[in-house]
């Protein structure tokens, strides 16, 4: 833990999940109840969901499903492994997996920034619309499937079918990939994209910490944008 005391500290041991995430919710820009801490989370799912204020939330081990779904503007730090759909349709707002996440990690989120410390399970950043995604580890099979805009930033390596069907998101990988999916090229690292990178890495608490030259680049090829006949088996 921080070592600034929390303003409220929920057990779920002893208080119901549901009790947790009213309160969070009932929580006021005029309340001073900024910093929460929970406890024996023991993989619940749905933890700290919703939430649309510039709280911080920490959690003290591991959760199920969709901690942090949804999440606007608060920060939510896992101190454990997240299941499947961890910050999934997050708009706003940092959460930060200290552990491994399962599959599905940041889907469908149109902003804020997802850091995992460890590895991603399949499908990290599937249909994602504008989040960044910082994996510190290795991510699994179908990333980034569908990945209309956004970044994603891989210092380990890359499972098979990288940016299948891939839009306008930006994949940066250090380590190898197994193989990309339709669509997905690997494109020129160019001055102005190691400078965004270089931002990622900075925003996830990474800059200096490796070198953005180390990685490789990722994109669309632009050829599944609209059905041709020539490329019906790539769909």
């Amino acid at each position: 833990m921080n070592a600034i005391a929390p303003d409220v500290t929920f057990d779920l041991a002893t208080t119901p999940l549901r009790e947790l995430n009213e309160a969070l919710h009932k929580a006021t820009a005029e309340t001073n109840a900024r910093r929460w801490r929970v406890l024996n989370p023991n993989g619940r799912h749905a933890v700290a969901v919703g939430l649309n204020l510039p709280l911080t939330v920490e959690i003290e081990g591991n959760v199920g499903y969709y901690c942090a779904g949804m999440n606007a503007e608060a920060s939510v730090i896992i101190h454990g492994n997240a299941g499947q759909g961890v910050a999934e349709n997050m708009m706003s707002g940092f959460v930060h997996v200290r552990g491994d996440a399962s599959q599905s990690a940041g889907a469908t989120a149109h902003g804020g920034m997802l850091v995992v410390d460890g590895n991603a399970s399949a499908r990290c950043g599937i249909s994602m619309k504008g989040v960044d995604i910082v994996v510190k580890g290795s991510i699994g099979h179908m990333s980034a499937f569908m990945g209309q805009s956004g970044s994603l930033v891989v210092l380990g390596d890359a499972g098979e079918a990288l940016g299948d069907s891939l839009y306008e998101a930006k994949l940066f990988v250090r380590g190898t990939v197994k193989s990309l999916g339709a669509d997905c090229i690997e494109k020129e690292m160019r001055d102005e994209h190691k400078a965004l990178l270089a931002g990622k890495l900075k925003a996830a608490g990474l800059e200096g910490a490796v070198d953005v030259s180390e990685f490789k680049r990722y994109g669309s090829a632009r050829q599944l944008y609209n059905f041709h006949v020539d490329n019906a088996s790539a769909y």
